[in-house]
């Protein structure tokens, strides 16, 4: 199975060395699960698309530090490109951005959450049982970041999971959209210096709050599984 990455942003280039890349985030992680999976990177931000959909089996959105309402042109070509996607049922992928991109541009809505910042670990509900949901796991924990929530779901969306703070954490639709709110790619170490660059925007008492969730477990591989599992058409690997 070869994915391509749709990648919407890259890490602070202070960071790089030492923390990677979106894209090799996301291809350490897929291949820690499947080792055969193999990945194409579009910068859709310089413009980079697949020459059709049929390059990839299917496509992964990844995080970006820009909303999806903005209005720059390579984000109004993204918001297409998951139209043509959905209207051809090819597999997707959203994570953060990539979760309210497809939201948005399938008819739900995203905008600056009155909660404020989701940062460090997260803990959300499962709110559906699927058979490619395996390893099974009712709650889970990942790392986040973000001010932008998706508020309503588009139409045909199934809520996958949830919290009090985040209630649209995470949607499928039919048989070929999985998305979550957070970032199974991220690491803690990157999560902190993440933290640490936005202290000033954070305010105190997030900031304090966001570092110290760090030392609460997460599950990214079982998320991953689940992605692995859903692009599979379903079964469980």
């Amino acid at each position: 199975m070869r994915i391509g990455i749709l990648q919407c942003d890259a890490t602070n280039e202070n960071f790089r060395d030492e923390h990677g890349d979106y894209p090799g985030m996301f291809i350490s992680l897929f291949q820690s699960i499947d080792p055969a999976l193999e990945f194409t990177v579009f910068d859709v931000r310089l413009g980079q698309y697949p020459q059709t959909p049929q390059e990839c089996d299917a496509y992964l959105i990844t995080g970006s530090r820009f909303s999806v309402y903005d209005d720059e042109a390579w984000i109004h070509k993204l918001e297409k490109f998951v139209v043509e996607l959905h209207s051809e049922k090819h597999p997707l992928l959203g994570i953060c951005f990539g979760h309210q991109m497809i939201a948005r541009a399938l008819g739900g809505k995203t905008e600056k959450a009155a909660q404020g910042w989701g940062v460090g670990v997260q803990s959300y509900r499962k709110t559906k049982t699927k058979s490619w949901l395996n390893p099974a796991l009712e709650n889970f924990s990942l790392l986040a970041v973000h001010q932008d929530q998706v508020t309503e779901l588009p139409e045909g969306a199934e809520l996958i999971a949830e919290s009090e703070f985040c209630p649209n954490a995470a949607f499928m639709i039919d048989d070929h959209i999985l998305t979550f709110q957070a970032h199974p790619e991220f690491e803690k170490a990157y999560s902190k210096v993440l933290l640490v660059l936005r202290e000033q925007i954070l305010g105190p008492e997030i900031f304090a709050a966001g570092v110290k969730s760090l030392d609460q477990s997460i599950q990214p591989q079982v998320i991953t599984n689940w992605m692995v599992n859903f692009l599979r058409n379903g079964e469980s690997s």
